[in-house]
């Protein structure tokens, strides 16, 4: 690594954590990145379930590049009628179930979250809101108040007070949803618990929170900001599940590599922010014209070449040949969104070492520690699947 860039990087761009990863990146492309001595990483992590088309992918890259020449960004959200976020909005309301068909657009998952969370509050006049354990939103004051306690205490507590009138329910837990009551504005929950360490739901468990919603007056809302785009083997896990939110949050993959988020729900709901007061909730570059051009090629990419019907294959693919490894305790997975269980956390430390030095980006979940990510982009191939799969194997071999 250019060592006067090493030593910018640490001083100028602010940091999360002690530790970085520090490899520097000078080129992507498809399943992976490469350093500027050539060396090729496996990308194992997509951003964070953000890189669904593969990376540099050339439908995205022209889009990007076409709609910059056109025009950028003009006006704050909501004034003028710019044709990438007409034309992603409804492509999207013709893909999610029900009646989500107000698409309001934001920059990110959390403003997605804070968005979504205003929105129940004020539709419903209520204030109580209920999360779940070991959930992750994120980091804003309002989306960090809905990470589930007592787990996320960790983060929350020295940026207290939050946001008053929350509780956190276990995710899975049938008897907790007698929690949800008439004071209940909103149950905010991911369909699939990502930083928990990928917790599918269990059977009728999601079908239960919809009817539970239902009988209180309380509505549901999905982040999907993870799941959504194909990440579980369906468009949206909403889909996969079956079960319809009244308000679903998406990010991440939704703008195709470009910062871009978004609540969407039906009008009789959404419609609640133009009035009592009207500007109910601004946003200066939500929907930028060149992020919702992105998100658009790349879910126009992921339909006409039927990815999201290959996830699934690929998924179960990466249990096959890494279950079986003596390192392995446990494999949790939805599509292709895999928690690979150590059942140990120095194991874990020691494996993202190996990793690094094999040419795999991986990483750990924010409440589990003892688990690694597979999330690679949904594009990835069965044969690089199968090389990362033995990649993978020969650093559990020398843990």
């Amino acid at each position: 690594m250019n060592t006067i860039l090493r030593k910018q990087f640490l001083s100028h761009v602010a940091q999360t954590s002690p530790s970085p990863i520090l490899v520097e990146v000078a080129r992507a492309e498809g399943s992976f990145f490469y350093t500027p001595e050539g060396k090729r990483y496996y990308d194992l992590v997509a951003g964070v379930s953000v890189s669904n088309v593969g990376h540099a992918n050339p439908a995205v890259v022209r889009a990007v590049q076409e709609q910059a020449a056109r025009y950028m960004h003009v006006m704050v959200y909501g004034e003028l009628v710019e044709s990438p976020q007409v034309e992603y909005a409804a492509r999207i309301a013709s893909l999610l179930p029900g009646a989500l068909e107000s698409v309001y657009f934001v920059n990110s998952g959390a403003e997605a979250v804070e968005g979504a969370l205003k929105l129940a509050k004020r539709f419903t006049g209520r204030t109580e809101m209920i999360s779940m354990r070991r959930a992750y939103h994120g980091s804003t004051h309002g989306a960090m108040s809905m990470m589930g306690a007592p787990e996320g205490e960790e983060w929350k507590e020295p940026f207290r007070p939050l946001l008053p009138d929350v509780q956190a329910i276990e995710f899975n837990d049938f008897g907790a949803l007698q929690r949800i009551t008439r004071r209940t504005a909103c149950v905010l929950a991911e369909p699939v618990q990502g930083e928990a360490g990928v917790r599918p739901p269990q059977p009728g468990y999601l079908e239960a929170l919809r009817r539970r919603c239902d009988e209180v007056g309380a509505l549901l809302v999905f982040d999907e900001i993870q799941t959504g785009l194909g990440r579980t083997g369906a468009m949206f896990a909403s889909l996969r599940y079956g079960v319809t939110p009244d308000i679903v949050c998406l990010a991440k993959a939704f703008g195709g590599g470009m910062p871009l988020g978004a609540f969407v729900s039906r009008h009789e709901i959404m419609d609640t922010l133009q009035h009592d007061p009207a500007l109910g909730h601004i946003t200066t570059f939500g929907g930028h014209p060149v992020c919702c051009a992105a998100g658009l090629a790349a879910l126009n990419y992921l339909l006409e070449n039927r990815i999201v019907e290959t996830v699934e294959a690929k998924g179960a693919l990466y249990e096959e040949l890494l279950a079986d490894h003596p390192a392995v305790r446990e494999i949790r997975r939805s599509g292709l969104l895999l928690a690979v269980e150590l059942g140990d956390s120095a194991k874990l430390y020691r494996i993202m070492e190996l990793f690094k030095q094999a040419g795999i980006l991986s990483d750990w979940f924010l409440y589990c520690d003892t688990a690694f990510r597979i999330s690679p982009p949904l594009t990835i191939s069965e044969e690089e699947v199968r090389e990362s799969a033995a990649l993978i194997r020969e650093c559990l071999d020398r843990l």
